[in-house]
């Protein structure tokens, strides 16, 4: 029997204990946000040191929003592994051209009204569609979006994000299955500040959740 497993990405990561212990805690993806208005922004620079310790199974995310081209052909020659998720207002032929043949995942801001079906449609060179809380800012700021503005049908791989923690992953996949789950302020002591116990915990709750799915 194979277990379903529903992939785990940690987002917003800024020191290199916490990229190791999202490692140990057995993180999928490690996102690095090159956003200078989030308190989780990285350089280039840094985003590269810090995807260096990552061993070749967990895949580095390079986060930009409304990126010109150059800045994310800067981030893929710093980080050659990385995939890039594009979290602003960027259109499929911008997430195309910037990403040069990279694989890429692009954030929907949930909201009611929104055509989550239509915008899969429109991104479906994106390898996942990213399902976040609409917020004022870029980014859902921790917030969580009702789940029920998710349509059956979408043709698209979904990462389930927006809000998650430990306490309310578990149903998330059991209403959703997503492939993939997304965490940031759910696993912080602090914005950009990681907490490895919260980090295992999740990843122990994603693989619960996986337990209870019927195969």
């Amino acid at each position: 029997m194979t277990l379903h497993r529903t992939l785990t990405k940690i987002c917003g990561l800024t020191r290199e204990a916490d990229v190791d212990a999202a490692v140990q805690a057995g993180a999928d993806y490690i996102g690095f946000v090159h956003y200078p208005p989030s308190p989780r922004h990285v350089a280039l620079e840094r985003a590269a040191a810090l995807a260096a310790r990552l061993p070749p199974q967990v895949t580095p995310v390079l986060l930009f929003v409304n990126p010109d081209a150059a800045l994310v052909q800067a981030g893929l020659a710093a980080v050659p592994r990385a995939l890039v998720q594009f979290h602003g207002d960027e259109t499929p032929q911008q997430c195309h051209c910037a990403a040069q043949g990279h694989a890429f995942w692009r954030a929907a801001r949930m909201q009611p009204g929104f055509d989550l079906l239509k915008f899969a449609a429109q991104f479906q060179q994106a390898q996942a569609v990213l399902l976040d809380a609409h917020v004022e800012s870029y980014g859902g700021a921790g917030k969580s979006f009702d789940w029920s503005l998710i349509p059956a049908g979408v043709p698209a791989r979904l990462v389930l994000s927006g809000g998650l923690n430990p306490a309310n992953v578990i149903d998330g996949i059991a209403r959703i299955r997503p492939w993939a789950v997304d965490v940031s302020s759910g696993v912080e002591v602090a914005k950009g500040i990681k907490d490895a116990g919260l980090m295992k915990d999740f990843c122990e709750a994603v693989r619960q959740a996986d337990r209870q799915i019927p195969c």
